[in-house]
């Protein structure tokens, strides 16, 4: 099945649970499909998870869980409910992260290091970025759909996030840092930086203490799914130039 298709008729909305699909694949034509429709992929353990291919045949027969054909393995389509959200305008920079944007003389850009920031956020002890998914951000970004923000202490990457931007949408997926707040002053520039353009909407998917002391707030999903609805035709190029985080310390 197109996948194009198998989004647009998916119930999201509806769904019993926060999985409200399995199956496809992680290139790019169904990953632009499902950000379109208010879902994301969790990673999958491969073709040959056996107890996860079960599972799925049982959701399939039962009718919970739609199964959509694919050649990367049962990957899990979720929309939570509800939905943690920030708005860009509403954003708020603690006290100790202006400190840093005073202080640190650091700089970012946008989509200079795209490789880089992705093997970034996959770097630690556990993570759900597996070689496949960098690979499948990786051909979304070379489509211009992904992309990622540096901060950079002169010539040395320091922290940094990547997402996906669905019309004027940004569904932040990851973020890293070497230096302590470096990760909290991306999510700052990339908010200046959208607002720029006329972008409000941040989907941050699962709420955390980390983004609730930022202001994060919680939307249902037929809010946040109405809003994708609304906005995702809407194009915008993000301003990508190098610029110093002191700018915003005010």
């Amino acid at each position: 099945m197109d996948p194009a298709a198998f989004f647009a008729s998916l119930d999201v909305v509806g769904a019993r649970r926060e999985l409200v699909a399995l199956g496809g694949t992680l290139e790019p034509d169904t990953l632009v499909a499902a950000y379109r429709a208010g879902c994301f992929p969790w990673p999958s353990s491969g073709p040959a998870d056996a107890p996860l291919e079960r599972q799925a045949r049982r959701l399939a027969r039962s009718g919970r869980v739609p199964v959509l054909p694919g050649t990367d393995g049962l990957v899990p389509w979720c929309s939570p409910h509800p939905r943690a959200v920030l708005l860009a305008d509403q954003l708020h920079v603690p006290r100790t992260v202006r400190q840093v944007l005073r202080r640190s003389g650091w700089e970012t850009t946008v989509d200079a290091a795209f490789d880089r920031v992705l093997a970034g956020c996959a770097e630690r002890p556990e993570t759900w970025i597996t070689p496949r998914m960098q690979q499948a951000y990786a051909a979304l970004h070379r489509r211009g759909v992904a992309h990622s923000l540096e901060v950079w202490e002169g010539a040395e990457l320091v922290g940094g996030l990547y997402g996906v931007l669905t019309g004027s949408v940004f569904s932040g997926e990851s973020m890293f840092h070497l230096r302590s707040g470096a990760s909290k002053v991306a999510v700052v520039d990339l908010c200046d930086r959208l607002l720029e353009v006329g972008v409000v909407l941040v989907d941050t998917q699962q709420e955390t203490e980390h983004m609730g002391a930022m202001g994060q707030v919680l939307a249902g999903r037929d809010e946040y799914v109405r809003a994708v609805h609304a906005l995702r035709d809407r194009a915008v190029q993000v301003p990508a130039d190098r610029r110093p985080v002191s700018r915003l310390a005010g």
